[in-house]
């Protein structure tokens, strides 16, 4: 498993394809699931130019670290790469790699799921848009409605 926060542009198909050889054991993966999440010009009825995510440093990996474990714990996964953003980003560029390897696609995609929504929902960082009219923080994180509660 591998977390990291940063605060430069990244390929998140590169990201994939370097981990996978560097870290996901050979013959054992059927299937490798991810979601990218790119920053759009637009959220809640505003345009948006821009948005800055602030965390806290060690803090925000942890909270991450511990959800990727239970994805491995409750799902047959190899292996998970979380990548994610922080700091000012732009219109198009990614914020957020999630990728998971596993025998089977349904652990794969249950688990990936898993972790990205609690990166959507419940991660510690804080958002500020640029917008036409100014600044603004964001009070609500994305929901999804159609997913169970957190495993305990």
């Amino acid at each position: 498993m591998k977390v990291v926060v940063q605060d430069t542009p990244f390929d998140p198909y590169a990201e994939i394809a370097k981990y996978q050889a560097e870290s996901v054991p050979d013959g054992k993966h059927g299937a490798t699931t991810t979601f990218v999440g790119s920053m759009r010009d637009y959220n809640d009825g505003f345009d948006v130019s821009s948005m800055y995510l602030d965390h806290y440093p060690g803090m925000t990996e942890k909270h991450i670290e511990k959800v990727c474990q239970e994805a491995i714990d409750n799902w047959k996964v190899l292996d998970v790469l979380v990548v994610h953003r922080s700091g000012k980003i732009d219109v198009n560029e990614p914020i957020v790699l999630v990728a998971v390897w596993s025998a089977h696609r349904a652990d794969g995609f249950d688990a990936c799921r898993y972790v990205i929504n609690y990166l959507k929902e419940s991660a510690p960082f804080w958002k500020r848009e640029a917008t036409p009219e100014g600044e603004r923080w964001v009070e609500h994180n994305t929901e999804d409605h159609g997913v169970a509660a957190r495993v305990a």
